[in-house]
């Protein structure tokens, strides 16, 4: 099986199914049956939903071994990011996240009594990390053009005409959920100058990151063959330089696959079902199939989740009560990029076709999305875009 679930040993598995056996066989007898019925009872699925006593198994657990050495991220981008120029950016960027997770560490989760353009109100750490993007994108001489979710309009930010990319953020997604000191992210579309972002889609984007601030913080990036992810401040055997310190930034997954096959599911938007019966029977479908739910309603450790297990399908549909809220240019397309360079699939929720190829004619557009698994996106767009 391609998941990777907790299980007994199969010597404990097969003692059960033993014990299972005589048992049931026992209780026939009371019953009446005769001594030779003896029911066949087959060993426990690899992904059986009961662990140790009889509790439910249903996590799915790393199976990551540690290594000896880890690369690190400039080791990483001088062999699989052929643009020097992009690698520059890319390293600002990660720059940029590792002074977030710091400023997250100490700032207290209030209102700050702004809203963005959006209408939502602004916390503390909202505006602290745009502050951050903005700063980064403005010492950058690369960076020609900028854009927050927080202000959705592209602002020049190169004066002396000569960047080569335009940056394209949402600062903290997860606003909603930060208080609770829930994992949350911050996500970052990179287009050339050639496109810009207006006209583009997502499939001229030079590359993508994500980052995610839990326990740890860790960053998805797309590289030349595929989607990568480092760790930052991490102190591995192996890693300590010359003079005493530490990497910042670890390459913690190399070329990362997702599985065309999933058991994960992480359902947005389940209002929609009310007024979309075929999401209503696609819910249906993973509960009948015992797929196992995994969502906390922040966008990025609801999709960040399929690189580290493998597998997963995230769901957010349109309907004309519960319209689709997740923003193209800022979410949309960067996840899709990091996602098809593993092997998944992105659905644009409506045509079928590849979030990719939908063009950005306004920075704060919104869309529907189904991305993950590529055999679940098809059952998506089978449900509901051929219905």
């Amino acid at each position: 099986s391609h998941t990777h679930v907790r299980t007994a040993s199969g010597f404990i598995e097969d003692q059960i199914a033993i014990t299972m056996k005589f048992t049931i066989a026992a209780f026939a007898s009371c019953l009446g049956f005769t001594s030779g019925f003896v029911p066949s009872v087959k060993p426990a699925f690899t992904s059986k939903l009961f662990g140790e006593y009889g509790a439910s198994s249903t996590s799915f657990y790393t199976t990551t071994e540690k290594k000896t050495s880890y690369k690190s991220l400039e080791d990483v981008l001088a062999v699989k990011c052929k643009d020097v120029q992009l690698r520059e950016v890319i390293t600002d960027m990660l720059g940029a996240c590792a002074e977030i997770t710091e400023a997250l560490r100490t700032a207290l989760v209030t209102v700050e009594g702004s809203m963005n353009d959006f209408g939502d109100a602004q916390l503390s750490v909202d505006v602290i990390a745009d502050q951050i993007m903005w700063e980064a994108c403005k010492s950058s001489k690369l960076i020609r053009e900028g854009a927050s979710e927080e202000e959705p309009v592209v602002v020049n930010v190169d004066p002396t005409d000569e960047g080569e990319f335009t940056v394209c953020w949402d600062p903290l997604d997860g606003s909603s959920i930060v208080d609770n000191n829930w994992a949350v992210g911050t996500i970052i579309g990179i287009w050339p100058k050639r496109t810009g972002l207006i006209g583009a889609t997502g499939r001229d984007q030079v590359t993508s990151a994500v980052a995610i601030y839990g326990p740890r913080t860790t960053v998805l990036v797309a590289l030349d063959d595929g989607t990568y992810e480092f760790s930052y401040g991490c102190t591995p055997e192996g890693c300590q330089l010359p003079d005493g310190s530490w990497e910042p930034w670890i390459c913690s997954r190399e070329a990362i696959k997702i599985k065309p096959d999933c058991k994960i599911f992480s359902p947005a938007n389940m209002r929609a079902a009310k007024e979309v019966p075929e999401y209503k029977r696609l819910l249906d479908y993973y509960m009948d199939n015992k797929f196992t739910l995994r969502y906390s309603g922040g966008l990025v450790p609801d999709i960040y989740q399929q690189f580290t297990k493998e597998q997963g399908i995230f769901s957010n549909p349109n309907s004309p009560e519960s319209p689709a809220k997740l923003r193209l240019a800022f979410e949309a397309a960067p996840f899709a990029l990091l996602v098809e360079k593993a092997g998944g699939k992105s659905s644009d929720g409506v045509t079928g076709n590849s979030i990719l190829d939908v063009q950005i004619n306004s920075v704060d557009q919104r869309c529907a999305i189904c991305i993950g698994s590529a055999n679940e996106v098809d059952r998506y767009n089978e449900y509901i875009c051929k219905a």
